[in-house]
This record gives structure tokens, sequence and C-alpha cells, in this order.
């Protein structure tokens, strides 16, 4: 009796640690609708439809439960997010769009959901550092309604595209 215990027990730990891999999950968006009065201002804020397009992303995030908020270190970026940071009572922390996907990020997000705002031409090459795979092409310029998730299982990367109209 005592080996056959012995043998349930271990066999019980064994397919426990092979179920129990860690998920990590990426959402990645672009900002919210920006000012476009100016060409010459690379830093506008977002427009009115751009606030409430960001009010409407902290809508969509209120039932999942972020680990982490990063942003560019840009005035549209950073109002896109925010919504949704306080709402998660999170802190918005930067990340270069020259260095994404790094070694230090991957190992500082991984088990974590976290949401992750950039732009048209940062946020599809940041899902593709993710895969590891080129994807996704840059998006559309007026395209702030995409919404590309990542879901990493060991070594399972998974990526969809929903619509946030």
């Amino acid at each position: 009796m005592k080996k056959h215990t012995l043998l349930l027990i271990f066999a019980l730990t064994t397919i426990l640690s092979c179920t129990t891999e860690e998920t990590t999950t990426y959402y990645l968006i672009r900002h919210a609708e920006k000012v476009r009065t100016d060409a010459t201002n690379r830093n506008p804020n977002l427009n009115e439809a751009g606030k409430e397009r960001a009010t409407n992303w902290g809508t969509y995030f209120k039932n999942i439960d972020l680990n982490a908020v990063y942003t560019t270190d840009y005035n549209r970026t950073q109002q896109t997010a925010s919504p949704t940071a306080k709402n998660k009572n999170l802190p918005i922390q930067k990340y270069d769009p020259r260095k994404m996907y790094t070694e230090d990020f991957a190992v500082a997000t991984k088990g974590k959901t976290v949401l992750i705002v950039g732009h048209s031409n940062t946020t599809p090459v940041f899902v593709n550092k993710i895969l590891g795979e080129q994807k996704y092409k840059n998006m559309d310029d007026r395209d702030n309604a995409s919404l590309y998730i990542v879901t990493i299982v060991g070594t399972k990367k998974t990526s969809q595209i929903e619509i946030l109209e």
C-alpha cells in the first residue's frame, strides 16, 4: 500500500508540474487619436476622440488583471494608457521603442499580463519581436482601434488581433 501511495504522489506531482507552465500575456495597442493640427509637433496630445478612446480602453481592460502598463515617452501613448493605469492603480512604465522586447523585458514580464502602448510603426514590430517572426506589417496611420494579443505558454506563442470600435 505504501508503495502505491508513493507512486500516486509521484505521478500527481509530475502531472501538475507539467501543466502549470507560466502564461505571459501581452496586450499591445497603438495610441488613441492625436491632435493633427500642427504637422511639425512631434509630441502631440490626444484629441477629443482620442480621449474618448483612451477611456474606452480603460473600460475594455476593467476586468483584465493587468500586472504592468508600458508606454513610450510620448504624450499620446501616456494619455492613452492613463485611464487603464489609473483604474488598475498601476504606474506607467516607459520603454524605449528602439529596444523592444529585450531579454530583460522578457524576464521582467514573464508570467504577467501586460499592456503596451506604442505607435503605428512600433506596435506590430513589438509583436513580431515577441513572436520571433515577421507576422504583422506596420499599422495604417489612422488605425487606433487594433488590439494585438500575444500569449506565451512555455515555448508556444500565439497571437490574434481584435478591433475596439
